[in-house]
């Protein structure tokens, strides 16, 4: 599909006119498909599911960047890549979403019951579930759409039931009465994920609990949720607190509920904590829950599904809402005497991070699965090396959470999501199968005879079935080819908030059902945050929308920014400013791209150009390309993707355009014709060689320019190497050490060096770019000095020079000086300037730079700077002292020359 209009290009890149048409071409030529019946060696990565309710955001634009690089590489570089793109059903997300469609029609999910709701939900599904996987399009993700699957699939579904049934079977899934986190609006456990924990301002109420048999002693504690007092059954103090030894196997008289609880010792209980005894609550607060299990105490649940007081309080409570009931509380006990005090307090709340209402800790039935157990071998696997985090310091957050793993609470009581295929009995046993037929049949063999069952109505927790996604994905249980070839996949890429929620319990059933890890890398990427390094949120409206981005500026823009951005290690501050700053590096190539293909003319794309044809400028080119095609293939390698796109930048935007063209013009302008075909040939194969290293990132500039070079019938000589029909299927360069040209290249990097010396210089005295000026040059070696008379041409040029003089032995006088290894470069400035202007001017930016100076270093020797800002901050501030030094002394340098002129 090559451009006929070879030459004729839009001055000002325009990515609406090449995005769509690029794409719609690679689905066309199938180029996304992986072969698992293919030869080639495998390379594979599933995508974190988004959910299916979801939006393209910056965190999914990042990710899935990122994705794509290391597929279009590996496929460059010749493997079989597989990339399975999919989304998860997201229980209470699309639960949610569906159920405020049926209140805007006045329906409810009640009375339409949960047959007809799921296939609402269904309906949901198919006309809006595909929106975020069109906006991976149009980030230019290019995954094996074949390969697409969803969490709520047949064959994911009949996976799901298969793992639940075996580790059933293997009593490492049971039902078990323990503390979750439960939404009381939406009726629900929820993950530590769903939970968002806010700090607010509240109380500290200081009760007294009565010493039962005392008619004036008492115990005190304190409580931020007084009406959880009623669920109490211990007051525990430290064994070792003096203050209660006498009280401890003594009874307290629980106020308000009229029953008596024992004042126990535990080390749960901090002696300088408050008043160093602890009220214990353990059907409502994860602590005391333990606490309580430790002791064998009762557990009193007081709260209902939606957060009422039930049956187990005193009458005067029951039916009221929590909060209703704390103010009660409250007021009874200072009836009667027992509000000791109320102290101000921040302290952090849980609130569902969906419904929005506080989220209680509450005592439940509910399906666990043995995490303990799996988290075993899980954490062998990362000790010995077959899974591999980077960065690396990341496996010591994986130990932590893996060695100190809790029961892992799997049930849901949603409508919506994998049910649970456990079956009831009319005494409750309790029937694991994967068919309603097979837990009847169960059933009767149990019974001996006919028995109605009924189904547990909990759903599974969405990580439940994520967590199989490695192979769910590849047609597990059954043995496919795809599994057989593309399992475990090549490596995870993943923001480090799930390591927890997914990639342990990924890890965990990889081992347990495949006896093979899911993965060999995780590479987890950091955050992106704004410009000053705060969270986006919508409420502090400081989001950047990645559609929107790539509306105003192209997907290669967005994708290069955060490519370039994604330190290893680093949360990402992103802000419109850089990613026009790299719009502007994408419209450079196009500009260079347009500059080449404007001159090409007459070029014999077949014509044979030898090495020994090359200029020392050509031979200079080509190894600064060389060492870019190493350090790129390097960077990818060690999944450093902003040093890749580091290296990119600079070679096309500093070698390739800045140097490299403005040092070929003049042949390019010249009468040579050898010469014109040579600079074209090398032009040409640098810029394709460089598109193909930028291809990855930046995949939908780097087909056009690609494809209008085959437009000029490029790719059939032996010196550019050739062009396959597009840049997706080209090869990745490859290093060639005999491409290095050592010599050539130092003679250049001391002529750059020459140019920028003495652009220094006139920037130091304030001379526009353009004003002719003469130089003095005072090379130490006879090489040096014949290096710059071969290149005077060069030097004249590019550093804008009326004359240029290499001098022997003396220095001119009333000059400013420059000196770089091996050449002393002297401006005249006699006539230039006014020596006692341009002194005073000086001194008065030495005098501005000194104050900026002065508060870098009180910040740098601040104990206090150094103790609290992030290590990025204070490097930051060092960089800037040591920078501001550095201009100090140089001015300072010009300064005292000046003053020997004068």
């Amino acid at each position: 599909m090559p451009d006929d209009n070879k030459t004729q290009m839009d001055k000002v890149y325009d990515p609406k006119k090449v995005e769509e048409k690029w794409y719609a071409y690679w689905i066309e030529k199938d180029y996304y498909k992986s072969s698992p019946s293919g030869k080639k060696p495998s390379y594979s990565i599933v995508i974190p599911p988004p959910n299916v309710t979801g939006s393209l955001h910056i965190g999914h634009a990042l990710n899935n960047t990122l994705q794509d690089i290391l597929i279009r590489w590996k496929r460059m570089k010749g493997f079989d890549a597989l990339w399975v793109p999919g989304t998860d059903h997201a229980g209470i997300a699309t639960q949610m979403m569906v159920e405020r469609e049926l209140e805007k029609e006045g329906a409810s999910r009640a009375r339409m019951g949960r047959d007809k709701f799921v296939e609402r939900v269904w309906q949901w599904k198919q006309e809006s579930g595909d929106t975020i996987t069109r906006q991976l399009r149009r980030l230019g993700a290019l995954p094996d759409w074949d390969m697409e699957r969803f969490t709520m699939d047949e064959g994911l579904s009949h996976a799901v039931r298969k793992v639940f049934v075996d580790l059933y079977s293997e009593k490492l899934i049971y039902k078990d009465k323990r503390l979750v986190n439960w939404d009381p609006k939406l009726c629900t456990a929820i993950s530590d994920l769903e939970v968002d924990q806010r700090e607010v301002s509240g109380h500290f109420w200081h009760f007294k609990y009565p010493i039962e048999g005392s008619s004036d002693e008492f115990i005190t504690v304190a409580t931020t949720r007084p009406e959880t007092m009623l669920g109490d059954t211990a007051v525990a103090v430290h064994p070792e607190d003096h203050r209660y030894k006498h009280l401890v196997g003594k009874n307290a008289a629980l106020p308000l509920a009229d029953r008596p609880i024992p004042i126990i010792a535990d080390e749960y209980s901090d002696p300088e904590k408050g008043t160093g005894a602890v009220k214990i609550t353990p059907a409502h607060d994860f602590n005391d829950f333990e606490v309580g299990r430790r002791h064998g105490l009762p557990m009193i649940n007081i709260f209902d599904g939606t957060a009422h007081l039930n049956d187990s309080v005193p009458p005067k409570y029951r039916g009221l809402d929590r909060f209703e009931a704390r103010r009660l509380v409250i007021e009874d006990m200072e009836a009667q005497g027992l509000l000791d005090k109320i102290e101000d307090t921040r302290h952090t709340v849980p609130y569902g991070d969906r419904s929005g209402v506080v989220v209680e800790p509450w005592l439940t039935d509910q399906w666990y699965v043995d995490a303990a157990t799996l988290a075993t071998p899980a954490i062998k696997a990362v000790e010995e090396g077959r899974i591999r985090f980077v960065p690396k310091y990341w496996e010591s957050t994986y130990f932590e959470w893996l060695r100190n793993i809790e029961p892992w609470c799997i049930s849901r009581q949603l409508w919506w999501g994998h049910q649970i295929p456990a079956w009831y009995g009319p005494d409750g046993e309790i029937f694991v199968a994967m068919t309603e037929e097979e837990a009847y049949g169960a059933a009767k063999k149990h019974y001996g005879k006919e028995t109605e069952l009924r189904r547990d109505p909990d759903v599974l927790d969405t990580w439940f079935s994520s967590g199989l996604w490695p192979f769910s994905t590849l047609g597990w249980p059954e043995r496919t080819p795809e599994l057989e070839k593309y399992y475990p996949t090549s490596v995870l890429v993943t923001g480090f908030d799930i390591i927890f929620f997914w990639v342990a319990r990924m890890i965990m059933q990889g081992l347990k059902f495949m006896d093979e890890v899911p993965f060999r890398d995780v590479y987890i990427h950091g955050l992106i945050r704004d410009e000053k390094g705060h969270k986006m949120s919508k409420t502090s409206g400081n989001v950047i929308d990645p559609l929107d981005v790539i509306e105003e500026n192209g997907a290669d823009a967005l994708r290069f920014s955060l490519t370039a951005l994604a330190t290893q290690g680093r949360d990402i501050k992103l802000s419109m400013p850089v990613i026009q700053g790299y719009r502007n590096f994408i419209n450079k190539i196009w500009n260079a791209s347009r500059f080449l293909f404007m001159n090409l003319g007459d070029y014999d794309a077949g014509a044979e150009t030898t090495k020994d044809g090359l200029s020392t400028y050509d031979k200079w080119i080509l190894t600064k390309l060389s060492e870019t095609v190493k350090e790129v293939g390097d960077s990818f390698e060690r999944y450093e993707f902003d040093k890749a796109a580091g290296v990119i930048y600079r070679f096309f935007w500093s070698e390739y355009c800045d140097w490299y063209i403005e040092s070929v013009k003049p042949v390019l302008y010249g009468d040579d014709p050898k010469g014109k075909q040579r600079t074209k040939g090398v032009l040409v194969r640098v810029l394709k060689t460089a598109l193909q290293l930028l291809h990855p990132i930046a995949p939908f500039i780097s087909e056009e320019l690609y494809q209008r070079l085959r437009g000029f019938g490029i790719g059939l000589s032996a010196v550019d190497g050739g062009l396959a029909e597009s840049i997706v299927v080209s090869s990745f360069p490859e290093y060639d050490v005999k491409e290095i040209y050592r010599d050539e290249h130092d003679e250049v990097e001391l002529m750059k060096e020459i140019v920028v010396g003495v652009r220094n210089l006139r920037a130091v005295i304030g001379l526009h770019p353009s004003e002719k000026v003469s130089v003095v040059l005072l090379p130490e070696t006879k090489q040096a000095r014949k290096q710059i008379e071969d290149n005077e041409g060069f030097i004249l040029s590019l550093a804008s020079l009326s004359g240029l003089e290499i001098a022997k032995k003396d220095k001119p006088k009333k000059a400013i000086a420059h000196v770089i290894p091996g050449v002393e470069i002297f401006l005249p400035v006699e006539g230039l300037i006014d020596v006692g202007k341009e002194t005073e001017r000086i001194k008065k930016e030495i005098g501005k730079i000194s104050k900026e100076l002065e508060r870098t270093e009180k910040k740098l020797s601040n104990p206090e700077f150094l103790e609290r800002a992030p290590e990025e901050i204070v490097k930051k501030e060092r960089e800037i002292f040591e920078e501001l030094s550095f201009q100090i002394k140089k001015m300072e340098d010009v300064l005292s020359k000046l003053r020997e002129i004068a």
